[in-house]
């Protein structure tokens, strides 16, 4: 049986409304908490890669079928980015993390890979993050090869 996901995501698309800047600075912090962006959150840097933050946990989410913020998890896991960038650079890791329900429909490879892309979205420099054009190029690639 295959899967069909029709993804229904908000909050992403912020930066286009930036004043035809690559980066702008927002007095109001405004999103959903556990996708916002560090330096969106702490300083209100708003920019393109603050949607690509958003892009990486919403990555994570898939790959581990967890929230980005559940109260309901033991304390230090509760915020499913901090708790699992630690097992996304490994494989062995990985598998103690990615959604069972998902097992078999993927190579090993292929989840690492994934991983290590949400891994890079999720970068607390957000010089250093990929663009979404690099992030579309590189789930291409893992479909590609799998």
């Amino acid at each position: 049986m295959e899967r069909i996901f029709n993804a229904k995501i908000a909050d992403f698309g912020f930066a286009k409304e930036l004043p035809g800047e690559d980066s702008h600075v927002i007095t109001r912090t405004m999103g959903t908490r556990g996708y916002i962006a560090p330096e969106y959150a702490l300083m209100g840097h708003l920019s393109v890669k603050c949607d690509v933050y958003g892009f990486g946990v919403v990555l994570l989410e898939i790959l581990t079928g967890m929230r980005a913020l559940d109260k309901r998890r033991p304390t230090g896991q509760q915020n499913l980015v901090k708790w699992s960038k630690p097992c996304l650079s490994s494989e062995k890791k990985l598998k103690t993390i990615i959604d069972g329900k998902i097992e078999g429909q993927y190579s090993p490879k292929a989840a690492l890979q994934a991983a290590q892309l949400a891994l890079k979205c999720l970068e607390g420099d957000p010089h250093q993050r990929p663009s979404m054009e690099e992030v579309l190029e590189g789930l291409e690639a893992i479909e590609d090869n799998h």
